[in-house]
Order: structure tokens, then sequence, then C-alpha cells
């Protein structure tokens, strides 16, 4: 539910951009697509926003990673004022609310039961979000171009990509991992920017599309358990395009591939 007052600055739109751009670290989803968002309210200079979540036993340092981001997101917003984000039915919904409230960072906010801070874990993350956008680019390409064999796409550059949103995300996270987004960039790489010798394209190849399965199930399996949990939270979930489900991204380029067991 949305509140508007007469002195109302930040606009619902404007919070709605903001928390699109909060992703989901496993899924690899913002938060708004997935249906996590609860209810928006906004009176004049204030935000209040509530998430949910798959179940109540979701991983507590995504839970808070994603709640903080979404704070954060909000209160970079011009003419914010209070910004309040809370998360609803977690087993620890009490500890994160208030650590956001008090801004205590994950550290202050789980004490001895936080070993670090969350930025190595939001950093694995997004090398498997790189690794899975750049198998989707690759593997798009070889079903376009049945002359094109596996072994040559690590030869495969950026300019090579044809333009669209399989492209234009798989740019977004190299951005986001400081790797070389140029056009003479080579797209099968390792979060380092360091590509693989012609021999073992093949199975990094099915490496990077384990991975983008595993993305692309988990987001599935979440999505149909929101739906479970919160009745007519599916019309709050964004509509994939047509024929886009992860289900239907399992039909495989077949690949051979000879590993060696020492």
């Amino acid at each position: 539910m949305t509140v508007l007052t007469s002195e109302q600055t930040v606009s619902r739109a404007a919070v709605r951009r903001a928390l699109d751009t909060v992703i989901d670290p496993e899924l690899d989803e913002p938060v708004t697509d997935l249906g996590f968002v609860r209810s928006v309210e906004v009176d004049g200079p204030d935000v209040t926003v509530h998430l949910r979540l798959p179940t109540s036993f979701c991983s507590p340092n995504f839970a808070y990673l994603m709640a903080s981001d979404a704070k954060d997101a909000l209160t970079a917003l011009d003419g914010v004022g209070r910004v309040v984000v809370e998360l609803d039915d977690h087993h620890d919904s009490v500890l994160i609310n208030a650590g956001l409230a008090a801004d205590a960072g994950y550290v202050g906010t789980f004490g001895h039961e936080a070993e670090s801070s969350l930025e190595e874990l939001r950093m694995t993350f997004r090398r498997k979000a790189h690794t899975a956008a750049a198998e989707r680019c690759l593997t798009d390409l070889l079903r376009a171009d049945p002359s094109l064999d596996v072994s040559q796409v690590g030869e495969v550059r950026l300019r090579d990509l044809p333009a669209g949103r399989t492209t234009d995300a798989l740019l977004r996270r190299r951005a986001a991992l400081g790797l070389p987004d140029g056009p003479d960039a080579v797209v099968l790489v390792d979060h380092r920017g360091v590509g693989y010798a012609p021999a073992d394209v093949p199975l990094a190849l099915r490496r990077a599309r384990a991975t983008r399965i595993s993305i692309d199930g988990n987001a599935h399996f979440c999505r149909g358990l929101l739906r479970t949990r919160y009745e007519g939270s599916g019309a709050d979930q964004s509509q994939r395009p047509e024929g886009a489900e992860p289900t239907d991204r399992h039909h495989l380029i077949p690949l051979t591939v000879k590993e060696s067991h020492r």
C-alpha cells in the first residue's frame, strides 16, 4: 500500500527503480522481479518497505544482504527522509530488523555468529552470475551458428555477440567484477579475466552451464515457494518471456568432454 501526501518528495516510481537495483545474490534477479517486495509505503519524504522471502529459514546472510542493500538504495534517493526496511516472517527477522534500524552492519547485527563481512560472499555470487551470463551468450551463439565448434567459443569476443538483453546482462556483470568490457575482450574468461586454452574450453563451458542451470533452477524453485507461501504473490513476480523458463533452457548443446582421473 502507498500513502500519498501533499508534501511528498519521493515518488513511488523512484522507490521502485531503487528496489529494482537490489539483487538476490544467489538467484541473480532483482528482488522486485522475484516478488520479494511485500509492501511499499511513502509518506512525504519517508519510505517504509517490507520484504518477504520464500521460506522462514532462508539463509540469514542472504536475507540481511538483500535487506541492507534495499535500505542503502533507498537512502541514496534524492529528497528521501527516514527509510525503514523490515524483513517479515523470517526466523531472524527481529535480529535483522534491529540491526538495520541501528545501521549496525552484518557483523554488528549477528555478533559472534558472523565470521566476517558479506563482501566476499557478495563477490562469490557476482562471479557465479558472470559465469552464467557468459554461458547464456555463448550457448545462444552456438545455437544460432551450427557451424561454430564448441572448441572455438574460447576465441569469441564481445564484439561477436549480438546486441540484446543477454549481452547487456553480461556487460553489467563484467562491470561489477571490474573485467574488461571493450569489443576485443574475450567472452569466456574466469573471474580474473583469464581465458582458456582451446583444449580446456569444452570443459570450461560445461562447468559454466552447470553454474547457470543451478542459478536458473534455484530461481524457478524459489518463485514457486513464494507463491505457495503467500497467496497472490505471483502477481508481484515479473512474467518471464514465453519459452524462457529455466527448464526450457536445459536443452543443451551436446558436448563431448574427456576427463582424466589421476
